[in-house]
């Protein structure tokens, strides 16, 4: 039984962004993991379209260049989770994804922005010794939610494939406020026996 991809959705961008060829790498991979938009802030100069963006990803999903921190224009409920190297970072490996999130990632050279770390609801780091491309960290990012956050097949204890296939899943019975029972809800109101008298 394939994968089914993860409810809620996502996005992902760069802040202060530099190299045309890191944003192509980060919107072709955001485009493979199934993002609903990418975005960059504060980005050095216009990038357009490159040559590392083979899937061309621009079609198939929107693309916000916004020119500062406080013109970025979340969907309403999406939360930021900001990828930096700071110590009290929650370790990618121990965070739980929101359902609804935009990832944003420092630019090649330098950090996120005091203003942007603020606008944060969530930071987290991937730990590794040292930082690591932008485009690679995003690939990253994008794995651990949809290993997290879609269904697939337990990891076997041993080396190799799963043995066992993902579990059917079950749908349970609606349920409602009132406390009714459904099956009373949807049910045609009985009507009053024909005794063949008329009211007067």
């Amino acid at each position: 039984m394939t994968s089914k991809p993860p409810r809620g959705y996502f996005a992902i961008g760069v802040e202060g962004l530099s190299k045309p060829g890191n944003l192509g790498n980060l919107m072709r991979t955001a485009h493979a993991f199934g993002a609903a938009f990418a975005f960059t802030v504060d980005a050095d100069r216009a990038l357009g379209r490159t040559g590392s963006d083979t899937s061309r990803s621009a079609q198939h999903m929107p693309y916000f260049a916004w020119p500062g921190v406080q013109e970025m224009d979340l969907p309403a409920g999406c939360k930021l989770v900001g990828v930096e190297l700071l110590d009290d970072a929650v370790e990618l490996p121990s965070f739980g994804h929101p359902l609804r999130a935009a990832y944003v990632l420092g630019s090649e050279a330098g950090s996120l922005s005091p203003q942007m770390v603020e606008r944060c609801d969530h930071v987290i780091k991937i730990p590794t010794a040292f930082c690591i491309n932008v485009a690679t960290a995003g690939a990253i990012v994008m794995y651990d939610r949809v290993r997290t956050m879609g269904r697939f097949a337990e990891r076997p204890v041993a080396a190799g494939a799963p043995s066992e296939d993902i579990a059917v899943h079950v749908h349970g019975k609606p349920r409602f406020r009132s406390g009714r029972r459904p099956e009373t809800i949807f049910q045609p109101k009985r009507q009053a026996p024909d005794t063949g008298e008329r009211r007067k």
